[in-house]
């Protein structure tokens, strides 16, 4: 017995099922398209600021269940914020320095560090954490999280890595 022709349930356009695998990429396409983040910024840019400093992943590989938790309840609370009437601007950032991205690069492509001059294996690694950051964005684009995708801050730009040492050159001068 087919017991869907037993219930009295209302007539909508609305799909029954996602159909996730099409309408994910038209939904995205659509917010690119549309500039949904740059609008939201327009509409609260006099508003009250409301800032996440969210602390980057590594760049050391794939993502996991834990990014995603991670970075998904991070933009509800933008999206809440920005409902709530804050000028609510994200940039994402990578840590692209330390030894999980030496780690990653020494187990995924066997190379030998003690074999190595020291700036090829930074090079390797640069390379390795560029490649890295550039498919775990691709990643949290598709969880549907908006923000400066074409301007994150990485640790490994000179200009990151200045401010860096300006910081710990003041925490030297204090003790």
């Amino acid at each position: 017995m087919d017991y869907g022709k037993t219930l009295h349930l209302p007539e909508t356009e609305f799909p029954m099922r996602g159909n996730l695998p099409k309408r994910e990429p038209e939904i995205l396409q659509f917010w690119e398209d549309n500039k949904i983040y740059q609008k939201r910024l327009e509409l609260r840019k006099d508003a009250k600021p409301f800032i996440l400093h969210d602390g980057p992943p590594y760049a050391n590989g794939k993502l996991h269940i834990g990014h995603a938790l991670n970075k998904t309840l991070k933009d509800i609370i933008m999206k809440y914020k920005t409902m709530t009437g804050h000028y609510t601007r994200y940039i994402p950032g990578w840590d692209t320095h330390g030894l999980p991205i030496e780690h990653a690069v020494i187990k995924n492509t066997g190379l030998n560090r003690h074999e190595m001059a020291p700036l090829d294996l930074r090079n390797k690694c640069k390379e390795y954490a560029l490649e890295c950051v550039e498919a775990q964005k691709q990643d949290f684009i598709r969880f549907g999280v908006l923000g400066e995708w074409d301007r994150p801050y990485l640790t490994l730009r000179p200009e990151f890595e200045v401010k860096q040492l300006g910081i710990f050159g003041e925490m030297a001068k204090r003790g």
